[in-house]
């Protein structure tokens, strides 16, 4: 028995910030913003918004498109890096505002790699016999972390959530093949200290610069695309799929250069390349499974497609998972 995925949703903030925006109290611009990331607009939290309020609306959305109830599911599991609170997990705030007990609800910690995560970790216990329905999460609110005067890094990230429905089923749709990887000594091209105040960009308070989100760009470029691109012809591999068949590659929104840089070393045609980080910029864990379910939207996955999600975030953590549809 494997697993398959037959629903996904999403949810943002009410707030939409375009680059001009920014540039009223930050010295960017559009031009600038967009020649080396791509975004245009992203969404943040504005104070008093709750993340896990928003992830569960992403979650509902997911679960009443699968037709099932929240009473349903064996399990939650979250990629995150962005709760509130130590303790209790995030998917633990999520279970009871979905108003369900008993089954295990728990994080995965591997920033913006944390829904592939969650989802191998989903796929893995579901083919033991572990769990028939899992409901799979990505959230992230990157924005309360940035040095609001620091152009480098707070005009990437958005906030979002993003959420999948996944069922055991035998046959040979869903999950075919994951692969995770991570490397520690990297770990100064992408961190945070757990510091800090919570710092939305309406607030008073500001987060301190030395607490804030510290990325060394550069070479993060060369080693997230240079990931990504290894990963996804490891998996095909393993699942024993040509690149040339793969039907769409939904990656990390992180910066529409890298996902180009990607595409363009695996050999794979910028069609078949889903793309939306000019709108939501990176929401790092919930970048994958917002673009999902926007491309399923669109009308961009079809039954029998065979679907690549990828990401690479801070830890340094990177993985795929290949789908058929």
């Amino acid at each position: 028995m494997g697993s398959r995925i037959v629903a996904t949703g999403r949810a943002l903030p009410r707030t939409a910030v375009s680059n001009q925006e920014l540039q009223r109290f930050m010295d960017t611009s559009d031009e600038w913003i967009k020649s080396r990331t791509g975004i245009g607009t992203r969404y943040t939290l504005r104070s008093g918004e709750s993340l896990a309020e928003i992830a569960t609306a992403a979650s509902r959305t997911a679960i009443d498109r699968a037709g099932i109830k929240a009473t349903d599911l064996d399990a939650i599991i979250v990629g995150t890096v962005s709760s509130e609170y130590t303790f209790p997990s995030f998917a633990c705030q999520i279970q009871t505002q979905l108003g369900v007990d008993s089954i295990p609800a728990f994080d995965v910690a591997a920033a913006c790699s944390g829904f592939v995560y969650a989802l191998s970790v989903a796929d893995t216990s579901m083919r033991a016999g572990d769990f028939r329905r899992v409901l799979v999460v990505g959230a992230d609110a990157l924005s309360t972390f940035v040095d609001w005067t620091d152009r480098r890094t707070a005009v990437l990230f958005g906030d979002g959530a993003g959420a999948a429905v996944l069922v055991s089923e035998p046959g040979t749709r869903g999950v075919l093949a994951s692969l995770l990887r991570s490397s520690g000594r990297h770990w100064e091209l992408l961190s945070c200290r757990a510091t800090g105040v919570r710092g939305t960009l309406d607030s008073e308070v500001r987060r301190e610069s030395e607490d804030a989100i510290k990325m060394k760009g550069p070479e993060l470029f060369k080693i997230a695309v240079k990931s990504m691109e290894e990963v996804c012809r490891q998996v095909a591999k393993r699942a024993g799929i040509e690149l040339d068949d793969v039907s769409l590659v939904v990656g990390h929104q992180a910066n529409r250069r890298i996902i180009n840089a990607v595409a363009e070393r695996l050999g794979v045609a910028f069609e078949k390349v889903f793309i939306n980080v000019d709108r939501y910029g990176n929401t790092s864990a919930a970048s994958v499974p917002i673009a999902l379910d926007e491309a399923i939207e669109q009308g961009r996955v079809h039954d029998g497609d065979l679907v690549m999600l990828n990401a690479c975030g801070g830890g340094l953590t990177w993985g795929a998972n290949l789908l058929r549809w």
